[in-house]
């Protein structure tokens, strides 16, 4: 079986392996962006929509979206910015606080799958990663 797979299809039996197994790695991204936005609020607070957005090296419209999310989640309060009503003041709830005080939690569902292995599947799983880490660009 192994000898006759093609590169066609070891592409494509790696490509569903990447994507059923990549879904940890999508939400522990988006986990860490909502740790930098909340982050850049605290730091600047009380903090403008452009100060967050120039933290966090995003546009305004996309920042705008992801304060809307935290806003809704009870995360952050915004508020009419009283020196300007044209412009809101974002600053960090209690919870805001708390959510960015706890250590972020790790990455460990695809950890406690491979934990489950055989030390000799490790090897060939690393041998693997090694051939995979040389091909070409």
């Amino acid at each position: 079986m192994w000898a006759s797979s093609s590169p066609v299809r070891l592409a494509e039996r790696f490509a569903s392996l990447v994507e059923q197994l990549g879904g940890d790695a999508v939400a522990a991204r988006a986990l860490g962006q909502q740790r930098d936005l909340l982050e850049a609020v605290r730091t600047n607070a009380p903090a403008t929509l452009k100060q967050v957005a120039a933290r966090v090296g995003r546009g305004e419209p996309a920042v705008s979206r992801a304060i809307d999310v935290v806003v809704r989640s009870g995360l952050v309060d915004r508020s009419a910015d009283p020196n300007n009503r044209r412009r809101l003041a974002l600053r960090l709830t209690e919870a805001g606080q708390q959510f960015l005080e706890q250590p972020p939690p790790a990455n460990r569902g695809l950890e406690n799958r491979l934990a489950k292995l055989a030390q000799s599947e490790l090897r060939a799983l690393e041998r693997g990663i090694e051939i995979l880490e040389r091909l070409p660009k």
